[in-house]
């Protein structure tokens, strides 16, 4: 009897370690999970958008203002509403944090609308003429893509639920300096693509929309969050 009682003490403290661990790894998963589904439909989405206008970028298919990032938005997600001034940015209701507990500043939202979908998730999207990065005789435009996977629901935290990359004229969401030149001809500014990800502020440390290493581990990583 002592030992069977033995044995079920050990049981329960090895469960009580183990299912925090488990109920952990599932949240993990449940945010990649629909960030990793919005990345897929904005990457789909900006493809057709190229294809039905015979055009090889997004900026030469009239992808340029925050009227065609509405009317993109529109035709990729189900929207439920959509905003196009600073009043209608999720932060203005929700405070966000990095990992480390520290504040995490928006700062302002020029270039593109903010729009709740259907799903629940948070998405703001710069038009991809916002901003031009040149490197190596290659220029490209690209605009900032704001992802929260929950909307207000809680953690709100930079790297959790919450993540910044870049929406490239070629239509793929990536990282500064990650550009269409870098991916398809090798033209980059770092060693590797991964090398590049890998700089500036660490995720945890992550204070404002420029900061994006959160996402750039993800990449890195496979999709997993194994931090």
């Amino acid at each position: 009897m002592a030992e069977v009682l033995v044995t079920l003490g050990i049981i329960g403290v090895v469960s009580a370690m183990t299912v925090p661990t488990l109920m952990q790894n599932y949240q993990r998963q449940s945010y990649i999970t629909q960030l990793h589904k919005v990345y897929n439909e904005v990457q789909q989405g900006a493809l057709r958008y190229m294809t039905d206008r015979n055009a090889i970028n997004l900026m030469e298919a009239g992808l340029t203002n925050s009227a065609a990032m509405q009317e993109f938005l529109r035709d990729n997600f189900k929207i439920v509403s959509m905003g196009t001034t600073d009043s209608d940015m999720p932060w203005n209701n929700v405070s966000y944090k990095n990992l480390n507990g520290g504040s995490w500043t928006s700062g302002t939202w020029g270039c593109g609308p903010c729009a709740v979908l259907a799903s629940g998730a948070w998405v703001c999207a710069d038009n991809p003429k916002c901003y031009t990065y040149s490197y190596g005789g290659y220029t490209s435009g690209y605009g900032t893509f704001f992802v929260d996977t929950n909307g207000k629901k809680g953690p709100n935290i930079i790297g959790r639920d919450a993540f910044l990359m870049e929406f490239w004229s070629d239509g793929v969401l990536d990282l500064p300096k990650v550009s269409p030149a870098c991916r398809t001809l090798g033209v980059c500014d770092g060693d590797s693509i991964e090398a590049i990800r890998n700089t500036g502020t660490a995720c945890e440390g992550s204070t404002t929309y420029t900061h994006q290493r959160c996402f750039a581990n993800i990449l890195n990583n496979n999709w997993e969050m194994n931090y």
